[in-house]
């Protein structure tokens, strides 16, 4: 079958390797670089006969990621830490080039060798250092925008490094050769601004108004990869003119649904990518050189991370800041493959340089996870062990002992509305967050608020844990919650826990804890669709509360057994769900009209009660029972949903049908 089994083979591979990647909480791209190793040439088992289609394929890949890329683009994403990463960034990439360059001579290796080594650990992988600050959870911390930041800078120096390493490959023609690039790439740029911006954006308008979603995904995939080709035919490269198409299409009101409908696409293509990387690697080749592999994998980690950690701390950031960004962004990343091919096909470098390359950037990345979760415990270790009791960020804080009060460890946007609440109600709370724009949000609302990590111990002291009547933690994290309930308990054990959590088992693993109360967000949203839903049909209101009070009851036994008091509030709760008040007009011909409430039996037939009359402008609260009742008179009843509804079909009715509904009842 050609390259058509070569495609299934590769697919089948890629998608074990895959679930092996997400057993072991690894990223995927690490399972389809192993997939690629064991279909390649170096390997027994299933093999791909026509490595070179494959990589022809792949370089689809490497484009579609590339415009993906470039459709993700945001400069507003990088103002916050726009000095760093505009500024920090390129600087980075300059030392640990050199850092490169320094190990490849300290390895013999010729000059040529050792320069793009450097540049191909430059770069650091988003996708591992995103899955892991998701897993570990970090985002919307200071130190993972700071690490976002650099890492989109970084992804964007993919382009001009694409563009100059291969040029060194002729050093005679030395300057004129990557001028001519460079020209090249501005003339290109300009025409994409000039022309692009003004048709494309209108072309996908065009395709848009016809509503087809399949037609739409061929216009995005046409532009992206014919703009490559463009740009391939300019003399450029292929995957430069994809990131500029993604750029461009950003920018119109149809570039979050083309990056939306490109998504699969590029993951199905990058698998061929990743895959062929693998093919390239000789275990052989890395058994035959560990020694070598796991010292420059030492040197590399060390040295990128000694990098960013320093030029975060140049740049004002302080605290935890320079050692997270150091231990997470230490690796090699994705875009080094796409470099290294780059590499490979302009004969450039040596396939053992790649193998080894290839080698060191597995490596590093394997061991990011483990690695960054180091940050939180030596920065604790190395403050109590240089500082002692390192005095904390603190503000708003009471100058006078803290007690009887609440501690909310997140200042996220629950964080943030609880504290606002626990305010207004003159309730003592300290608002514990790491995130420095919450941190400026709270001091903006005069919130007392202490900048730190509300896992470690020096933190939840500052904030007086063990004098605190109750502690709320709203960090949707299950790893970051546990962490916290575990130093609360220890420092206050018996002080009443409210917790947030994302799933029925995170909820669980809470409750086992001893949380004393934990609120799951998704149930509660997904009852009151339900709810909603189920009141479009003939269905009765009580039975629809009946059956989503039952369900609660399930989810939330636990607590009913251990905690009366919160039974007590749910039946509140449900109380107050069935009961409503409603305004209903009494026309012309209403049996009402003429009679007292007492008169009409109001709420002997119908069980609502009248809580209040507007005449004429006049408004009646709790009116007497000898109140007769007048056309275009409002009644305000309240009852359940069942009992408002009788209500209205009696105020509606003529004297006749109530005479009717009347003998009925005395009958019943």
């Amino acid at each position: 079958m050609g390259i058509a089994a070569d495609i299934a083979i590769i697919v089948v591979a890629g998608l074990f390797g895959g679930l092996i990647a997400q057993r072991l909480r690894q990223p995927l791209l690490l399972g389809y670089i192993l997939a690629g190793i064991m279909v390649g040439p170096f390997t027994i088992g299933p093999t791909v006969s026509d490595v070179h289609d494959i990589e022809l394929l792949a370089e689809i890949g490497v484009a579609l990621l590339l415009f993906a890329l470039g459709l993700e683009f945001s400069l507003k994403e990088l103002q916050p830490v726009r000095k760093i990463a505009l500024i920090g960034t390129p600087i980075q990439l300059l030392l640990t080039i050199a850092l490169g360059y320094g190990i490849g001579q300290l390895l013999d290796w010729d000059w040529f060798s050792s320069l793009w080594f450097g540049g191909l650990i430059s770069l650091s992988s988003t996708m591992v250092a995103l899955k892991t600050l998701m897993s570990q959870g970090r985002m919307g911390t200071l130190s993972s925008r700071v690490m976002i930041g650099i890492l989109i800078v970084q992804d964007l120096a993919v382009v001009p490094l694409m563009i100059i390493l291969p040029e060194l490959n002729n050093p005679e023609a030395g300057l004129p050769i990557l001028g001519a690039a460079a020209l090249k790439a501005v003339l290109f740029l300009f025409l994409m601004v000039v022309v692009g911006t003004r048709i494309i954006p209108q072309l996908v308008s065009y395709v848009a108004r016809w509503n087809s979603r399949e037609l739409f995904l061929v216009a995005i995939t046409a532009i992206g990869l014919g703009v490559g080709y463009a740009t391939y035919l300019f003399g450029l490269s292929f995957a430069f003119g994809a990131f500029v198409a993604g750029i461009v299409l950003s920018e119109s009101d149809y570039g979050h649904q083309a990056l939306s409908d490109i998504i699969p696409l590029r993951d199905v293509f990058g698998l061929l990518f990743f895959v062929s990387v693998g093919m390239l690697l000789d275990p052989r080749f890395v058994i035959e050189n560990w020694q070598m592999v796991l010292l420059v994998v030492l040197l590399v980690g060390v040295g990128k991370a000694v990098i960013f950690g320093t030029l975060s701390k140049l740049f004002s950031y302080g605290n935890i800041v320079p050692l997270a960004v150091g231990l997470s962004l230490f690796q090699a990343g994705e875009f080094s493959f796409v470099l290294a091919r780059v590499g490979i096909n302009t004969n450039s470098i040596s396939e053992d340089l790649y193998a080894f390359t290839l080698t060191v950037a597995v490596v590093t990345m394997l061991f990011t996870p483990l690695v960054s979760g180091l940050a939180a415990p030596l920065y604790a270790w190395r403050r109590r062990r240089r500082f002692g009791r390192e005095p904390l960020q603190t503000i708003n804080l009471p100058e006078k002992e803290l007690g009887d009060h609440i501690v909310i460890a997140g200042g996220g946007r629950v964080g943030l509305y609880v504290a606002h609440v626990v305010q207004q109600l003159g309730l003592g709370l300290v608002l514990i967050e790491l995130d420095q724009r919450r941190v400026e949000q709270a001091k903006q609302a005069q919130l007392p608020v202490i900048y730190g990590d509300a896992s470690q111990e020096v933190v939840l002291e500052a904030a007086h844990v063990a004098h605190a009547r109750l502690v709320l933690v709203t960090t949707p994290a299950i790893e970051t919650t546990h962490a916290i309930v575990t130093q609360v308990n220890r420092l206050h054990p018996g002080v009443h826990i409210v917790a947030r959590a994302e799933g029925v088992e995170a909820m669980q693993a809470l409750q086992e804890q001893g949380v004393y109360e934990v609120v799951q967000s998704e149930f509660e949203a997904s009852l009151e669709i339900t709810r909603q839903a189920l009141l479009h049909f003939d269905i009765s209101p009580t039975e629809i509360q009946k059956f989503t009070d039952t369900i609660r009851q399930k989810l939330y036994a636990p607590l009913y057994e251990s905690h009366g008091k919160y039974q007590v509030v749910a039946q509140l709760q449900n109380a107050t769900r069935l009961l409503e008040v409603s305004w209903v007009s009494l026309p012309a011909g209403s049996s009402l009209v003429g009679q007292t409430i007492e008169a009409a039996k109001v709420r002997t037939l119908t069980g609502a009660s009248v809580v209040g009359i507007l005449h004429e402008g006049e408004l009646y609260a709790n009116p007497e029972r000898s109140y007769r009742f007048s056309e275009g008179d409002w009644v305000a009843v309240m009852g359940n949903i069942e009992q408002l509804a009788t209500f209205q079909t009696l105020a509606a009715s003529t004297k006749l049908s109530i005479n009717h509904t009347t003998q009925g009842t005395l009958m019943s």
